[in-house]
């Protein structure tokens, strides 16, 4: 069976491990390009867009895959959008892979938000250095504030609108939780802003906030597609691949 992987995450890498291992599956790793150098996984590898739902369709059927489970990033909405199109057009089974989000702890001073744009105006009402960790692609979204220092952690250099205050660190977890409390220390940070894209490698950082009494601006995910089946690690999405061709 041809399976196709959307990925970029780490339980996409690890799942197409898994399955390259597997007697009679034949995986290609669907790598969106957004990162210059991106971690790769065993197996057929591609890199870029689709072309929106249709060209995905085209995707499917041209290569015969027969199922299609969709790792990426918790925050990437179109393209999960995209793939229950296609996978509906194709007729081929989709499930998403959605490693669990975050919940806060005692001691927590969490603040939910919806949007980036929300974001940006509860990080304004709360502190005037602000550690943002959205990623690159969402800083646009901050780019009018011109009264708040920012410190931007990313893998790559951002390179479109940003808040005319801002440092950049360029930086990929997994992250230490002694290293998370240092950065707050030593860049006076009194708020944190965040999307909830859960995992361990990025969680330190909500630790450290809490010990150091700073309140976390947190986006709210987007909603898988209705009517998608949802596994929450790479050994849960293989056992409902076995299932289904099995």
């Amino acid at each position: 069976m041809h399976v196709l992987v959307l990925g970029g995450t780490t339980e996409a890498r690890r799942l197409a491990e898994r399955l390259h291992a597997t007697r009679g599956i034949r995986v290609t790793s669907s790598l969106a390009g957004r990162v210059a150098t991106p971690r790769m996984p065993p197996g057929e590898v591609r890199v870029g867009g689709f072309g929106g739902a249709e060209g995905l369709t085209r995707w499917l059927c041209e290569h015969e895959v027969g199922a299609v489970i969709d790792a990426t990033h918790p925050f990437a909405g179109t393209i999960s959008f995209n793939a229950a199109l296609a996978a509906a057009d194709a007729h081929v089974p989709l499930l998403a892979l959605r490693r669990p989000g975050w919940a806060p702890a005692e001691g927590d001073d969490w603040h939910p938000v919806d949007s980036l744009e929300q974001a940006a105006e509860a990080a304004r009402a709360l502190g005037s250095r602000v550690f943002l960790t959205t990623g690159r692609m969402g800083l646009a979204s901050f780019a009018h504030i011109d009264d708040i220092w920012f410190l931007v952690r990313s893998v790559d250099a951002p390179d479109g609108p940003r808040p005319p205050r801002t440092d950049v660190l360029l930086d990929r977890g997994p992250f230490t939780l002694d290293g998370e409390r240092e950065l707050l220390r030593r860049h006076r940070i009194d708020v944190l802003v965040t999307k909830d894209s859960g995992g361990a490698a990025t969680a330190p950082k909500l630790t450290a906030a809490r010990e150091a009494g700073v309140p976390v601006v947190i986006v709210r995910r987007p909603p898988v597609p209705d009517g998608v089946p949802v596994a929450a690690g790479p050994e849960e999405a293989a056992a409902w691949l076995a299932a289904y061709s099995g």
